[in-house]
């Protein structure tokens, strides 16, 4: 067989992934801090760009303005400041535009988008491809990044609460820990706050104070070394009964602790010791870590009809505006064509992220819209009333594409009568219906019912798991048998033997 050399033209489709477009991604996923970072660098990059700044004076925004007035970050100042470039400058900006915004948003038409969209490479990026820039795959950074104390509690929340309505209480209260572990929350205000049902308050700070390090989301001092000396197995009588007199070690008035705690001068030595090896801050092994007020980038209020105003927090968009003035200006000096081509390139740049900031606002605008439309029920009564939804119901309402949705819902916060919550925490999963055409139940909702349907059993009517199934079945909730035992081993419940055990001894110790 022989081996010949020839030419072939084949058609093909490819993605690829330009700078703008990585950018534009990047945008829509920042959070309100570090957006504020990214235009800082831009501002000091781009000569071209200038932040507005706050008019105390402007009158106020229309409570039911449309998102695109609420979000228009590339049109402000005045007409007359701010002038269009000639045409030849304009046409040689479009010739080099390189990148389709409609990839990056595409729920926006090309009409809207205005007859000469510019844009260009960015500066610090030279070749198009399809993988990101080395800064962010500089994997050292990222090795060596020191974890919050935070992150580190919202991954165990993660990995030990499965309910939704208990994992939003659980990062309602990690949000009020201090640096030092400390909890500082009133547990009735929060229950009133989320309107959630009696004891989930308290049952989620128990499993939050079970957390890594030992003593965390602790009230008190005390409480703090309880959670400690619980965790290594040494909490007793004797040992509560110091903690609860721990003002006498402050004044050294140990002949009172003796009496209160009822032991020995030896003993009492002991376990003052043990006390002292106990770390008071359990919060400090992860570092002072300078901690952030979280800003909302949404906020939602009551209307008088009885609906929800939801509107952008204008205080989290940076209003960037181009200076086509200064660049007319200095485009008439430059001597050769590196300078011009440095100009057109800011120029290019400019416009860009003028039009990828005023779309990352339109975005989660409609975004936030469409999540409090989904889940009213948790707004008017409180976090047992969690509907069941997933980035695809959300993306299929406004006809966005699920990565768009999973990108705007990372890192914002909206502030809500109910305190303020990250967008990620509403979505929630859901169980079928045994009806072909009945309304799916949220997960949270079945769990509740099951906790119901065991707290009130008899010891001689303990309900097995597949008794619990069909019970379930008849109100309707199409579940399996495993799905029930996972939900049971989630909240802590033994099973069906073990609670029959635990009945029958605590009747005998009734009766004795």
């Amino acid at each position: 067989m022989a081996i010949s050399t020839k030419l072939e033209m084949r058609q093909g489709q490819q993605l690829v992934m330009t700078p703008q477009l990585q950018q534009a991604i990047r945008l829509l996923q920042y959070s309100n801090l570090e957006l504020s970072q990214f235009i800082e660098g831009e501002l000091e990059r781009n000569p071209l760009l200038e932040l507005e700044e706050a008019v105390p004076d402007a009158p106020a925004a229309p409570q039911e303005a449309e998102p695109s007035e609420a979000a228009n970050s590339g049109e402000s100042g005045d007409a007359d400041d701010w002038l269009d470039l000639d045409k030849p400058v304009a046409a040689d900006a479009t010739d080099s535009f390189d990148t389709e915004f409609e990839n990056v948003y595409p729920d926006v038409a090309p009409a809207e988008m205005g007859p000469d969209p510019n844009g260009s490479q960015w500066s610090q990026v030279k070749q198009r491809g399809s993988s990101f820039d080395d800064e962010d795959a500089n994997l050292e950074a990222f090795a060596t990044a020191d974890i919050t104390l935070r992150e580190h509690l919202a991954e165990q929340v993660a990995l030990a609460i499965t309910v939704p309505a208990e994992r939003l209480v659980a990062q309602y209260l990690i949000d009020t820990v201090d640096e030092a572990g400390y909890l500082h929350a009133d547990l009735s205000d929060v229950q009133a706050k989320l309107a959630a049902p009696d004891g989930m308050v308290e049952r989620v700070l128990s499993v939050l104070q079970g957390f890594d390090p030992a003593g965390v989301c602790a009230r008190t001092l005390a409480e703090c070394l309880a959670l400690q000396l619980k965790d290594q197995n040494r909490y007793d009588p004797q040992i509560a009964a110091l903690l609860d007199n721990l003002g006498h070690i402050a004044t050294h008035n140990l002949a009172a602790l003796k009496r209160a705690v009822g032991v020995d001068a030896d003993e009492l030595c002991e376990m003052i010791a043990e006390i002292k090896t106990l770390n008071p801050k359990p919060g400090l092994k992860f570092g002072s870590v300078q901690m952030q007020p979280v800003v909302p980038d949404i906020i939602v209020r009551p209307g008088n009809d009885g609906s929800w105003l939801i509107e952008l927090n204008s205080d989290t968009l940076p209003r960037v505006l181009v200076n086509r003035i200064y660049y007319t200006k200095v485009s008439k000096t430059a001597r050769n064509e590196k300078d011009k081509g440095y100009l057109l390139e800011c120029l290019q740049t400019a416009n860009w992220l003028v039009k990828s900031l005023d779309q990352r606002a339109r975005t989660i605008l409609r975004v936030a819209e469409e999540i409090v439309r989904q889940q009213d029920a948790f707004f008017t009564h409180g976090v047992q009333y969690l509907r069941p939804m997933n980035l695809k119901t959300v993306a299929d309402a406004i006809s966005m594409h699920e990565s768009t949705v999973s990108r705007v819902t990372s890192n914002k916060y909206i502030a809500t009568p109910r305190g303020i919550l990250e967008l990620k925490y509403f979505f929630t999963s859901s169980i079928n219906s045994s009806e072909g055409d009945g309304e799916a139940h949220s997960s949270e909702a079945v769990r509740h019912r099951i906790r119901q349907l065991i707290d009130g059993e008899v010891p001689n009517g303990i309900l097995s798991d597949d008794m619990i199934v069909e019970r379930l079945k008849g109100d309707g909730v199409d579940i399996a048998r495993r799905t029930v035992a996972k939900y049971r081993e989630a909240m802590r419940i033994p099973s069906s033997v073990q609670r029959r055990r635990d009945k029958r001894a605590g009747d005998r110790s009734m009766r004795v």
